[in-house]
């Protein structure tokens, strides 16, 4: 089989065919066996390709195809040819394409084997193309050649400008750098195939930033092409770098991008002061550590570059001011360090020197990188307040100084020219008892009251000095008064002794040791002498021995003491201090007899308890006192509830129900009307029902229910009519109560005396007396009165109640 990449090809086969010895990357035709492989392979397994023709008949083989990019005809693009030696013409054979872009890229006719191209190709696309061929018998549409692959690769143009893929630069340099310096470098990238022509090959150039700065038209190196290049003069340039393909040629396509250089500082400026002197004006009340200027040396640097220090070199006045730096502003800033006075010294010159803090050694040559001016301070004066001679006066006063007495003197003047006079006081606050005085035009102060060195030993007083002239500007001075001690207090026990006894105690036992203290502070300190007091000096019990050391010893002097015989023994100590005059006090001492165990320790002390232990005085008077206050208050009571009388008849608002009232008397008769009227006790014989349950509400009204219309008032009816109204309607009330008990509740008032007209109200002589009341119906109430009817039944009475 034979083909070619094109109708040139086919021309110069023979030529072709030696040429692919050589290179293999070239179109060409040759005859191989069918089964054999590509060309390629065949080249690989043998080192004599001769050999290889002349041995083996091969049936087709492929190679590269080559199509151009970007191609714009309007017709689809012939790519080459295919042909099978089987293929005879007649049709019977078709060819077949597979792979990468095969029908939507690439077409091959099935009768001829010609490929083209039907779309435009982009090499930065896509570079090659894989693809596989193949010839089919038509009628069976099996293989006549095996399947073999082949590549079409997209042969490049120049369609693609130089791109700066990390533009824009930002770069810097030193200024005043050397010619030459390197800046930055800039790097631009060519889409198009660097192996093939010149379409990607780069060159760099400056369009704008010349003459200042330089580019390497290979290396897209940027340097300086300037010397002395000063940032304080301009500190930024903008550079346009192009890169053009083709190698700059004509045609070539260019890009360009941005370089912005911006110039750093470096230290080559000296500090200069804007003037060769300053001068300033303060007031002799600044206080210390004020400011008292800010001056500062001009330096076109930046950064650390412009940092400096500031010394005082010289001036008058040493020690009076100091200057720093202010790290912010680079200022010098001068400080007051003594007070001023404007009497002393009205005037200050001063000589700074300003330097630069970190200096360049490569730019010394443009020094000196310092500078130096003088400063003028002028102190300007104040009315100032008066100012004491001595600002602490120690004084000193007797304990025992009369009212008056002097003890010393302060003295303020006035510091100004115009020496106003000083008017003197005590500021109060420091002296809230008036214990002293000053005298205001002399400033003598002296005692206003008895002073107690033991109350306070000390005195500090705070004295004002007034200006006369100006009365707000006032001076403030301190006395310190000591109170110097006298002997005006008498020495007494140093603390409240708990002294015991032991009945065993033996004679010279000592009991207690004692000491003394003494509110006076003498100057060779305190010596006490210990006694006892005259009248108990002789007594046969105890003895006291002074110890000669400000204590003393109390010992006894005889054994067999028991409390039963006396609890507690008194012993007055004369106590006499060593002052002049010497003072003295008696203080007792008790001493409690207690039984001891066999160490001598004590376990029971005083007198001893003939009775029960009970409380004491006060809590037995105060039980005494709650016991007869409560007798009293129940003796209040019973009188009260005797004389107090319950009322006999209810009112007619309160409930009558399970009231019993009971009499054990008869009443008084018709000369008994406390109580009640007796009138409405007569004719109380009334017609009831007597099989009228009283436990249960009854079903039928009342004998004696009234309407509102039929009713009379109560005024209006006979007396014994509105007594009978009055009870029938508390017993109506009860019956139709369901809540009443199942007994009769009806009020008893009392029993009517032998010489009553009316008959009696009691029901206690009913058996005994004749009545033609019938209680059977008491039989029909049930089981609960079956013993009232047994009583009151059929049964005589006289049997009952035999």
């Amino acid at each position: 089989m034979g083909w070619c990449c094109s109708g040139i090809c086919r021309a110069l086969a023979p030529l072709v065919l030696l040429f692919v010895l050589r290179e293999r990357s070239c179109c060409c035709c040759w005859g191989l066996k069918r089964s054999s492989g590509d060309l390629e392979k065949s080249l690989h397994s043998d080192p004599n390709p001769w050999d290889v023709l002349q041995r083996h008949k091969r049936s087709w083989v492929w190679n590269q195809f080559f199509v151009l990019e970007e191609f714009t005809g309007n017709e689809p693009l012939y790519v080459g040819k295919l042909h099978s030696d089987v293929d005879k013409g007649d049709g019977k054979v078709k060819y077949v394409l597979t792979g990468e872009g095969a029908t939507s890229i690439f077409t091959i006719d099935e009768n001829t084997g010609d490929i083209h191209a039907t779309k435009r190709l982009d090499r930065e696309a896509q570079a090659y193309y894989t693809l596989q061929a193949q010839a089919l018998d038509r009628l069976t549409n099996l293989p006549v050649e095996p399947r073999s692959e082949f590549v079409v690769k997209v042969q490049d143009i120049n369609d693609n400008e130089p791109k700066f893929l990390d533009g824009p630069y930002m770069a810097g340099v030193p200024e005043m750098s050397p010619l030459g310096t390197t800046v930055v470098q800039v790097a631009a990238t060519d889409a198009d195939d660097p192996t093939y022509g010149n379409s990607a090959r780069v060159v760099y150039s400056v369009i704008h930033g010349q003459p200042y700065f330089s580019v390497e038209p290979k290396t897209g190196v940027i340097r300086t092409a300037l010397t002395n290049m000063d940032r304080e003069t301009r500190d930024q340039y903008v550079l346009v770098i192009q890169a053009k393909d083709m190698v700059g040629q004509m045609g070539g396509l260019s890009g360009t991008t941005s370089v912005t250089v911006t110039l750093t500082d470096v230290n080559d400026n000296p500090p200069q002061f804007t003037h060769k002197s300053y001068q300033y004006t303060v007031l002799e009340s600044l206080p210390v550590q004020s400011v008292v200027a800010r001056i500062k040396a001009a330096d076109a640097d930046i950064g650390s570059n412009a940092e400096m220090d500031y010394r005082i070199m010289d001036g008058d006045g040493p020690g009076m001011f100091n200057i720093t730096t202010d790290e912010n502003t680079q200022e010098g800033v001068i400080i007051l360090q003594k007070s001023l006075d404007f009497e002393t010294k009205s005037g200050f010159a001063l000589r700074i020197e300003a330097t630069n803090r970190n200096i360049d050694s490569n730019f010394l040559s443009l020094g000196p990188f310092s500078d130096t001016t003088s400063v003028k301070v002028t102190v300007e004066d104040v009315n100032e307040p008066p100012i004491f001679s001595v600002r602490l006066n120690k004084m000193v006063v007797s304990e025992d100084a009369r009212v008056g007495t002097s003890i010393g003197r302060v003295s303020a003047h006035d510091p100004d020219t115009s020496h106003s006079s000083i008017r003197y006081s005590i500021d109060r606050n420091t002296d809230l008892e008036r214990f002293f005085n000053v005298d205001a035009l002399s400033g003598v102060i002296s005692t206003a009251k008895p002073l107690d060195r033991e109350a306070n030993s000390v005195h500090n007083l705070t004295v004002f000095a007034i200006e006369s002239q100006d009365p707000t500007q006032i001076g403030k001075g301190v006395a310190l008064i000591t109170v110097l001690d006298i002997n005006d207090n008498a020495p007494i026990f140093a603390k409240d002794y708990e002294t015991t006894l032991c009945e065993n105690a033996m004679p010279g036992q000592v009991l207690q040791t004692i000491s003394a203290v003494d509110k006076d502070e003498p100057l060779s300190g305190h010596r006490f002498y210990f006694a006892l007091d005259a009248p108990v000096a002789s007594n046969l019990n105890f003895t006291l021995r002074d110890n000669k050391d400000n204590t003393a010893s109390i010992l006894t002097k005889r054994g067999g003491f028991r409390r039963r015989e006396q609890a507690v023994y008194q012993l007055p100590v004369l106590i006499t201090d060593s002052g002049s005059p010497s003072l003295s006090s008696t203080n007792t001492l008790s001493v409690r007899v207690c039984e001891c165990d066999s160490n001598g320790e004590a376990f029971s002390c005083g007198a001893v308890a003939y009775t029960a232990t009970g409380l004491s005085t006060g809590a037995l008077l105060a039980t005494l006192g709650c016991i007869i206050t409560l007798l009293v208050m129940v003796l209040l009571i019973v009188t009260m509830r005797r004389r107090r009388k319950q009322p006999l008849i209810l009112e007619e608002e309160r409930d009558i129900r399970e009231n019993i009232v009971r009499y054990d008397d008869e009443g008084g008769g018709e000369e008994d009307t406390e109580a009640f009227d007796m009138v409405t006790l007569r004719n109380l014989n009334i017609v009831r029902d007597p099989n009228v349950r009283r436990d249960v509400t009854p079903d039928t009204p009342t004998y004696f229910h009234y309407t509102s219309a039929s009713h009379p008032p109560y005024k209006s009816l006979p007396d014994n009519v509105v007594f009978r109204e009055f009870i029938w309607e508390r017993l109506k009330d009860a019956d139709v109560d369901p809540t009443a008990p199942p007994y009769d509740s009806l009020q008893t008032y009392a029993f009517e005396g032998s010489g009553s007209v009316a008959d009696s109200l009691s029901s206690l002589e009913s058996l005994s007396t004749d009545s033609d009341q019938n209680y059977d119906y008491l039989s029909n109430w049930g089981p609960r009165f079956k013993k009232l009817a047994d009583l009151y039944g059929n049964s005589d009475s006289g049997s009952v109640f035999s």
